[in-house]
């Protein structure tokens, strides 16, 4: 038995001689002072001790607890510490420059730092490999530190059960972490400012899950599976908590508990106060009501302005110079694209087309009604919207049946410029582009009231158009687009008990994914619109029943055009579970396989969303990507896309060669680019959007000419925020 102590404790003896570096003193902190250099420390915008000079405080703080504080100290807020403290705090202050408020964070390190150095004596020198005690003697590399007295007496307490018992479940607990840090001594404050000047970002930080990953790699360069798994977990649940979430995106992710005053992957200094996460105090009943019947007020009073402005008696139309050129100055001479308005039951958009503002113009070889332009309807954005003034040579009521005719329309509910048409080059090549009306903005914001159509976009006009006008370029302010509808859900929503866990239910018939089922939506799904957050399923699903109900069905292109659901053509169920996926991709082809028809995948990489739009009859794929990227990136993706369309051309007993067995087509649409890392999900909806308002079953490899452009600037994407806002409210999930 005494031969095993003695091997044990020649052991520690090999141990300690392992340790060749001496204590650390910081001499040249101490010697700089003599010469009168004071270094200066800095710290991020979280309150944590970062670089240059940060890792020399560090270690000189060290240096002064060993020396001042004994081991044996068990609490460190014993309050016959505080000289000391004070001792440590001053010698501080002698050799850097630091201000005041700092010395909580420095004393919280100097309490860190002792019980590292109390466990690095524990652990090194009083137990073996299996974690039994050992009687060593006093390591002579610390015998200037630690007294012979001190010494006994922190391995008399190292003995004690109670201490044992708590030493040996902190052991267990850390032998064989599931996410080892490996980044040694380097903080997570520290590791963060090396990221960012790497990157040469502007940002102040990084979210806490890109710091824990980037702090889980080690020298290989590579995270383990285990690691990446967790990251992106975390991608997916930012798309769905609120910023305000009193939960960290990461203990959620890795489903621990989170410890009051700790915030998860952010490190050492870091506390829910400096990051000033608190709760808000919810409104009262009293206080929602007040705000709702506020808001109902103002939107009786501009639904009131819109009636008294639509009922306005305008010029007699015996003068057709003044009415078609003069009457209204902002609307240019010529023939221009347009949005076309109604402005009861409220002021809302009901289709697109082009206004002839030409002297002399006739409709059906009649006279304009007064105060009316001549235009043509191209697109019929609601097509049971009643038209202003009916046609009676077409018999045309609605604006469904007026698309390809001409129509009588008010002037001062004509918004001029929505879209990109063909491009004509001028003789010095360049494009030039339509004046945009400043009634627009005028008029617009005086009728806005809760639009989720309302979008303009930038325009150019026919070169000969621009001619027989001024010639000259106007530059005009652009309408401000409405928030009102989502101002009114969200009011709708606090009164609810949706924000407190409460969900709700969208019903998805059968003809929109191929099968029935009621779609949940919760508070996080709402925040992801609100907050303007990247936006899962359950906001994708819910806007691809507004396309359904409102473009597709109405205007007959449910024949033309089809959707496959997101939850069941992803990426992650495409590797876990193929078999399924082209399962159900063939059937819904299959039950199409009469007709030509378009099929849209709203398509989940796992952190990004892109669109795929499939034409089966024809085997061709269009791949349509915000980030710019091709279908290689995602070859998974592409090998059940195609087993799926050979299955599908088998199964209609198509005979083709076998050169043509492999003549899928895929092409890569240049379609308009995101500039952030939220828009992706707002893009591919936008996508589907243009697709189905101009009804092509053909996407052109440069994007619709009507709608080219390089990005989408925020107005267009809050569109489609505020139709989604506006069909919700319609659909009444908030009662």
């Amino acid at each position: 038995m005494a031969d095993d102590q003695h091997e044990e404790v020649s052991k520690k003896v090999s141990a300690e001689e392992e340790i060749r570096r001496g204590i650390t003193v910081m001499r040249r902190v101490v010697q700089g002072r003599s010469r009168g250099i004071i270094l200066d420390v800095y710290w991020n915008n979280q309150g944590q001790l970062i670089e240059p000079n940060g890792h020399t405080l560090t270690s000189f703080i060290g240096a002064l607890v060993r020396n001042e504080i004994p081991i044996t100290c068990d609490d460190w807020r014993n309050k016959e510490l505080n000289e000391s403290k004070e001792k440590i705090w001053s010698e501080i202050k002698r050799c850097f420059n630091i201000e005041e408020e700092r010395r909580g964070f420095c004393m919280k390190l100097a309490g860190k730092l002792l019980r590292g150095f109390r466990t690095f004596l524990s652990s090194k020198f009083l137990k073996d490999a299996d974690g039994n005690f050992v009687d060593a003697e006093l390591p002579k590399k610390y015998e200037s530190l630690i007294s012979a007295e001190e010494w006994e007496a922190f391995k008399s307490k190292r003995q004690d059960p109670v201490v044992q018992r708590i030493s040996a479940t902190n052991r267990e607990r850390a032998s064989s972490p599931a996410y080892p840090y490996r980044k040694g001594r380097v903080g997570y404050g520290r590791l963060e400012q090396s990221m960012l000047q790497k990157e040469e970002s502007s940002e102040t930080s990084l979210p806490a899950h890109v710091l824990w990953k980037e702090a889980r790699v080690g020298k290989s360069g590579v995270p383990q599976e285990e690691v990446l798994h967790v990251y992106q977990k975390c991608e997916e649940l930012s798309q769905s908590l609120s910023p305000d979430d009193t939960k960290g995106i990461l203990s959620r992710a890795l489903d621990v508990p989170e410890y009051s005053g700790r915030v998860r992957g952010k490190g050492f200094g870091v506390t829910p106060t400096s990051l000033s996460i608190k709760k808000g105090k919810a409104p009262s009943n009293r206080e929602l009501h007040a705000r709702l019947e506020a808001m109902q007020a103002e939107l009786d009073a501009l639904r009131r302005e819109r009636e008294a402005s639509a009922s306005t008696v305008y010029r007699d139309a015996s003068d057709k110079d003044s009415i078609n050129c003069t009457f209204q100055p902002n609307i240019p001479e010529g023939i221009s694209h347009c949005q076309l308005y109604l402005s009861s039951p409220y002021y809302w958009m009901v289709g697109k087309g082009k206004v002839h503002n030409v002297s002399g113009v006739l409709l059906h070889t009649r006279e304009l009604p007064a105060g009316c332009l001549k235009v043509s309807v191209d697109i019929a954005v609601e097509p049971n919207a009643a038209l202003p003034y009916p046609s009676d040579d077409s018999d045309a009521t609605t604006v469904h049946e007026a698309v390809g005719s001409f129509v009588a329309w008010p002037t001062n509910l004509i918004c001029v410029g929505y879209e990109t048409p063909t491009k004509s080059k001028s003789k010095d090549n360049t494009i030039p582009r339509h004046t945009e009306s400043t009634v627009s903005r005028k008029e617009l914001q005086e009728n806005e009231v809760s639009n989720a159509s309302a979008q303009q976009k930038k325009e150019v006009s026919n070169a000969s158009t621009r001619v027989k006008s001024s010639g000259a370029k106007k530059t005009v302010a652009r309408k401000k687009p409405t928030t009102k509808y989502r101002s009114c859900l969200r009011t709708f929503l606090e009164m609810t008990d949706i924000p407190i866990g409460g969900v709700r239910t969208v019903h998805m018939e059968v003809g929109i994914f191929g099968f029935d089922h009621d779609q949940m939506i919760g508070n996080e799904d709402f925040m992801q619109v609100f907050s303007h957050e990247e936006i899962g399923v359950t906001v994708v699903n819910t806007y691809i029943r507004f396309l359904y109900d409102k473009l597709m069905r109405p205007n007959g292109l449910d024949v033309s055009f089809g959707f496959l659901a997101p939850a069941t053509v992803n990426l992650d169920l495409i590797l876990s579970r193929p078999d399924t996926v082209t399962e159900y991709v063939l059937r819904i082809l299959m039950d199409n396989k009469d007709a030509e028809k378009l099929f849209f995948i709203p398509f989940n990489t796992g952190g990004h969303w892109l669109l795929l739009a499939i034409n089966p009859i024809q085997e061709i794929v269009y791949y349509l990507d915000s980030l710019g990227n091709d279908w290689t990136t995602y070859p998974d993706m592409k090998v059940l896309i195609d087993t799926v369309l050979q299955a599908f051309r088998a199964q209609r007993d198509i005979q083709t060669s076998r050169r043509g067995a492999n003549s899928i087509t895929w092409i890569k649409v240049a379609c308009p680019q995101q500039r952030n890392q939220i828009d992706c999900g707002y893009f591919m909806l936008r996508f589907m959007r243009d697709t189905l308002a101009l009804g092509r079953l053909k996407i052109p490899t440069d994007y619709f000419e009507e709608f080219k452009c390089a990005f989408y600037t925020k107005d267009q994407v809050d569109e489609i925020k505020e139709e989604w806002c506006q069909f919700m409210i319609e659909l009444n999930v908030c009662s």
